[in-house]
């Protein structure tokens, strides 16, 4: 081999290592992935028993809630995530047994937050997932169907159209330009947000009965089709579409208390619709802090 030869032989292979690194690097970044965990979609759960801290099942629940997420953690390693940010969403936030869960993952947990089920969300996001998902409070097929809070609100709507949590959700994912690729939950839950969202990956878990009532997968069963399920999602996640609603947005809380309603009604820029019913205009993010607010605030609440 003659030196001019050699010499473009080192230049060729000098440039490979020097594009390695980038394109390993770029490939790292394309896969960060943030998954939201609520409790009613679980497989099993069907009654307030299940759901906290003073219900004789709540220690039981907490760990196959941890062990369905633990399943979409699996699914996202094995499409090369390299960051993974959980949300626990559930009740008191503090439901995901830390213990069991990857050392390597940033978990989000307690309240209040400004993005609500979806803090720690950013555009740096490939994809969000939804594991444990229930429908909405207007929903009369779905077990331990609410919206934000069963207590507080009788209906949530963005736009007059009444909305789930996942398509609240989906809207904060789709401000950052985050496409959901996948839901888990009861058979109305995952209707209710592909309907909504577009045809992203739903793992039906559970079938409804009643509001307390229904048939539902074995454990290992229902995290076998979410990592599944999370797979196929991740997958498709390039053809799948962050889900937005163009301009002002306007949601009406509908609360049972009549008071909460003429009381938060008091803020500037919210307006009393009728006695139990206010409106507020706004981005999704500040809809979500208005939320958050309407959740929290001690004179709202029943």
């Amino acid at each position: 081999m003659n030196v001019n030869m050699r010499r473009i032989l080192f230049r060729q292979f000098f440039v490979v290592l020097l594009l390695l690194p980038m394109a390993y690097g770029a490939n790292a970044q394309d896969l960060k992935v943030y998954i939201s965990a609520d409790m009613e979609g679980i497989a099993g759960v069907v009654d307030q028993a299940q759901l906290g801290p003073s219900g004789f099942e709540y220690g039981q629940f907490r760990k196959f809630m941890t062990a369905e997420v633990n399943a979409a953690i699996e699914a996202a390693r094995d499409a090369g995530a390299t960051e993974i940010v959980v949300s626990d969403s559930h009740g008191n936030g503090l439901n995901l047994l830390l213990d069991a869960l990857p050392q390597d993952i940033i978990l989000v947990r307690a309240w209040p937050r400004p993005l609500g089920m979806m803090e720690g969300i950013d555009d740096s996001f490939s994809a969000a997932i939804f594991i444990g998902y229930h429908a909405s409070a207007g929903n009369t097929g779905g077990i331990a169907a609410h919206t934000m809070s069963g207590s507080d609100f009788l209906s949530v709507k963005i736009n007059g159209i009444e909305i789930t949590e996942g398509g609240i959700n989906a809207l904060i994912a789709g401000h950052f330009g985050v496409p959901v690729v996948m839901i888990s939950g009861d058979d109305a839950a995952v209707r209710e947000v592909t309907d909504m969202v577009g045809p992203i990956e739903g793992a039906v878990v559970k079938w409804h009965y009643s509001h307390t009532s229904g048939r539902t997968l074995m454990p290992q069963a229902a995290q076998a089709l979410i990592k599944e399920k999370a797979t196929a999602g991740l997958r498709r996640r390039h053809e799948l579409e962050p889900f937005r609603i163009e301009g002002p947005l306007s949601l009406d809380l509908t609360y049972k208390n009549d008071k909460a309603a003429e009381l938060i009604a008091y803020l500037p820029n919210v307006e009393l619709i009728d006695n139990h019913t206010v409106r507020f205009v706004g981005s999704i993010i500040e809809i979500s802090m208005f939320i958050e607010m309407a959740l929290g605030y001690p004179g709202t609440m029943n």
